[in-house]
């Protein structure tokens, strides 16, 4: 399994910084992730300060695309920031990791923008715009 490591979370993980991978677990119709958030400070969403106090961490269990055919179930420790600017209504807040997640995320990236391609594909592209409700009698075509 050591030579296959560096394999795996090059693979799962090729375009997304800050995160390290703490294990890979290969089963016969799963892949078990375990990783972690290793950036150093993050943004307050509210106020835009940097901040490197942590306040303490917590799990996160995103979906993500299948690889090789296996469901990828991933457990993401993300950490709580504590704001230090007085001002800002923040006093906490949870790190996002760019490319990976988003906040209130239940999605990787990833998953969420195959599932928008997927979606507009089978819709064959972005929807109509509607008419007003004169224009839809006229035309005989609802929206």
């Amino acid at each position: 399994m050591d030579e296959v490591w560096p394999q795996l979370s090059e693979l799962l993980f090729w375009s997304v910084k800050n995160v390290a991978v703490e294990s890979v677990e290969v089963a016969d119709t799963l892949v078990r992730v375990e990783a972690r958030a290793t950036a150093g400070q993050a943004a307050c969403p509210a106020c835009g300060c940097w901040s490197g106090r942590i306040h303490g961490s917590y799990l996160r269990f995103p979906r993500d695309l299948p690889t090789s055919g296996k469901l990828v179930v991933m457990s993401l420790r993300v950490r709580r920031f504590v704001c230090e600017e007085d001002s800002c209504p923040r006093k906490t807040f949870a790190e996002q990791v760019p490319g990976l997640t988003r906040r209130f995320g239940r999605r990787t990236e990833r998953l969420r923008s195959t599932l928008v391609s997927v979606g507009l594909a089978l819709a064959d592209g972005p929807a109509p715009e509607c008419r007003t409700p004169s224009e839809s009698e006229s035309a005989g075509t609802p929206c």
